[in-house]
């Protein structure tokens, strides 16, 4: 299904290609999602390429060739201020940690991200993130209850295979080397909940155990050729 073209005023020219797609949850119902993402009065304004609602249904605010305002203070694989060279998708959903997603919605997911993925093929499956991963404590969407594992497992980013050996060591350099920001504006414990919140969501402790740290060994060797 063709997204319901809903334009937003707030975009700007793109001067970078495409290799990040980010996806959020709105935390407001889709009535309201939609008029503060297209609203040119606000002193902070906001946007995103696309709204997903719940029953599935997308709605295209700014084309993929222009830039939204989705990602704010941001970081991923050494890069700051990610909007210039990323697509944002704003998924309805009050709050991702005490919500699921409907089936329906997280198939009209699946299908809407492959579609940018098969138009933007420097969107590696390492550069399909949350707005968690790339603004560590400031945002937590889309939220411990995103189905991840099922997005990697239709092509839509990572998901890590157990069994792997536990990084040892400082936990730090390993996160940046995947893409994580450095542990400057919040604390290494912060870092690690991010990466937790990701890809073990029921105990996104802050704490670097062996179970987490051979998750990251794992991601690490997946996307080891491109390191």
């Amino acid at each position: 299904m063709k997204p319901i073209e809903l334009p937003s005023p707030n975009h700007a020219a793109r001067q970078s290609a495409v290799d990040l797609l980010v996806l959020h949850y709105t935390e407001l119902p889709l009535d309201e999602s939609l008029q503060v993402l297209r609203d040119d009065k606000r002193s902070n304004r906001v946007s995103a390429h696309y709204v997903l609602a719940e029953d599935g249904i997308a709605y295209r605010l700014v084309s993929e060739d222009r830039v939204a305002w989705h990602a704010g203070r941001s970081h991923w694989r050494g890069r700051d201020a990610l909007n210039g060279t990323s697509i944002g998708i704003e998924i309805v959903n009050l709050h991702g940690d005490r919500h699921d997603y409907p089936d329906a919605q997280i198939a009209a997911l699946i299908a809407l991200c492959r579609d940018i993925i098969d138009r933007h093929p420097a969107i590696v499956p390492r550069n399909i993130v949350g707005h968690s991963d790339i603004a560590p404590k400031r945002k937590i969407d889309p939220g411990l209850r995103f189905p991840w594992a099922t997005l990697a497992a239709n092509g839509v980013g990572l998901w890590p295979r157990p069994g792997a050996k536990p990084i040892e060591g400082d936990m730090q350099p390993a996160l940046q080397r995947f893409g994580y920001p450095p542990a400057v504006e919040v604390t290494p414990g912060d870092i690690v909940a991010s990466f937790q919140r990701r890809f073990r969501p029921a105990k996104a402790d802050g704490e670097a155990d062996a179970e987490t740290r051979a998750l990251l060994a794992d991601l690490l060797d997946q996307v080891g050729h491109e390191a």
